[in-house]
């Protein structure tokens, strides 16, 4: 994980928690929920301050939440039914274990040449018939916001692109366009995939 991002989300994270709270999940958090078997095993892959995972646990769903800011896992050490993990992406190394993977605008963070085993990784850790959830900002290449976090972006295309390739099929994809903790309003996809079984 890029260190300069990370440090921002250590220094800014009770004010991201304050842009992201609420307590009605968002019609695409739904969606991951109700196509996720009932109790399913699910991971939220770089979580942030815990507000997708609280509503998977209070929806029933056995959930671990990941992220690599220790601000952020602060807040989700603190949310019932949620085991918090403290690591980067590569905390990832398990076999047919989830049944949801949860990766909401956090790998746009990630290393370009990286983002390919990441992809991989969640590949391999869901069960056969995985639902798995995939935020992203859209655009070309990499840089860094007015804040000084590292970002990659690809096309819509090239995202799915990625899924299918690695035996995914495409379920539903929303794009759009929103302002987010710099201000900036920038465009997403929003892509929710089931692995082939």
């Amino acid at each position: 994980m890029d260190r300069e991002t990370i440090a921002v989300y250590d220094a800014k994270y009770q004010d991201y928690a304050k842009l992201t709270h609420t307590l009605t999940p968002t019609a695409s958090l739904l969606r991951f929920i109700n196509a996720v078997a009932p109790h399913g095993r699910v991971l939220d892959f770089g979580c942030g301050p815990g507000e997708a995972a609280r509503n998977m646990a209070v929806a029933g769903l056995d959930v671990t939440a990941l992220d690599a800011s220790e601000g952020m896992i602060s807040l989700v050490q603190k949310i019932p039914k949620v085991t918090a993990v403290h690591a980067g992406f590569d905390w990832l190394d398990q076999t047919d274990t989830f049944d949801g993977i949860w990766a909401n605008f956090a790998l746009l963070h990630a290393d370009p040449a990286e983002l390919p085993s990441h992809l991989d990784a969640i590949q391999k850790a869901l069960k056969p018939g995985g639902t798995f959830h995939l935020g992203m900002k859209t655009g070309q290449g990499a840089s860094r916001d007015g804040m000084g976090r590292h970002y990659l972006y690809f096309s819509r295309s090239e995202f799915e692109l990625m899924l299918i390739d690695r035996g995914f099929e495409i379920l539903h994809v929303k794009e759009g366009a929103e302002k987010g903790l710099s201000g900036s309003v920038d465009p997403f996809v929003l892509i929710l995939a089931q692995l082939e079984d």
